[in-house]
């Protein structure tokens, strides 16, 4: 049995997977937003009562909106801020008196994905988010690929590829401090902002250009050049057997029909063949592959 604990910004989830992969248990709760002794608390009680539904397990994996220094081993780049600057590994791991190993949540999408995902079988994999943020994963052979500072796979806070537009430079400003993020350009609120006048959220801007608004059709049709553009530099230096997508702007189906067509031609090959896959296990993703880490 793995228990797998996935820390978001609204809601915490637990799952306990059997070896074959199959679900045992499931819970979600409410995070409690900007308070980290409560946020410690709700973990610890999932895990408990997971383990009084389907037994003790050894470890605990969780994945995590950032990530842990390696220098430090304190969290940094969260959107969720009140984690930042705390050790949350250490304190997780005296709480449950267990080893527990903290990932990146879309890292813990690609090892998921991967695993027995849309990706299953492929050697190199690229895991995408695409929602209130942009986040990415890379699996090798079965294994997530960390790297040595623990940041592989942050495309999201590359700058955006050219060639620039005019009205692409400098680029709005990211919430990390720099202007001209991927992420900036290609989150769900992003997109929604992105037409003329901005609508309330991403959902309603697909509404509208499926509905034939012009204002709508342009933003998307932006919004799919910028990320074209963005996964050819992942592609030209990864080269992945397979990228799946994951976040709410997955589920929309013109995507996958728009960004190869505009990623074809960047791609420095005489043919690529890299597919763009939707995931296979929507929103249970990240906390699938947080269990996968205790492996």
């Amino acid at each position: 049995m793995r228990i797998g604990v996935d820390l978001g910004g609204t809601k915490t989830e637990v799952v306990v997977l059997d070896d074959s992969g199959v679900e045992r248990h499931r819970r979600r709760v409410p995070t409690p937003r900007d308070d980290y002794a409560a946020t410690l608390a709700a973990i610890a009680g999932l895990v408990d009562e997971a383990e009084r539904a389907a037994g003790r397990c050894r470890s605990v994996g969780m994945g995590i909106p950032g990530s842990i220094s390696p220098h430090t081993g304190l969290v940094r780049n969260a959107n969720s801020t009140w984690l930042n600057g705390r050790p949350l590994a250490e304190d997780l791991e005296r709480a449950l008196r267990r080893d527990v190993r903290v990932a990146n949540d879309a890292n813990c999408f690609a090892l998921s994905e991967a695993t027995d995902g849309a990706a299953a079988g492929r050697r190199v994999v690229f895991g995408i988010i695409l929602g209130t943020g942009v986040g990415g994963g890379i699996v090798v052979d079965g294994r997530l690929l960390e790297g040595a500072n623990r940041i592989a796979g942050e495309w999201g806070h590359n700058p955006l590829p050219g060639p620039f537009r005019p009205d692409e430079l400098p680029g709005p400003r990211c919430w990390c401090g720099r202007c001209g993020c991927i992420e900036a350009w290609l989150s769900g609120p992003a997109l929604a902002a992105s037409a003329d006048p901005p609508v309330r959220d991403a959902a309603a801007l697909v509404a509208a250009m499926r509905a034939g608004e012009p204002s709508a059709q342009a933003a998307f049709e932006r919004w799919c050049d910028r990320l074209a553009r963005s996964l050819a530099g992942v592609v030209n230096l990864l080269d992945p057997d397979a990228i799946v997508l994951g976040g709410g702007l997955s589920n929309v189906d013109e995507v996958y029909r728009e960004v190869p067509r505009r990623c074809a031609p960047l791609l420095f090959a005489d043919r690529a063949d890299t597919p763009l896959l939707r995931n296979l296990h929507g929103d249970s993703s990240g906390v699938r592959g947080a269990a996968r880490l205790a492996d």
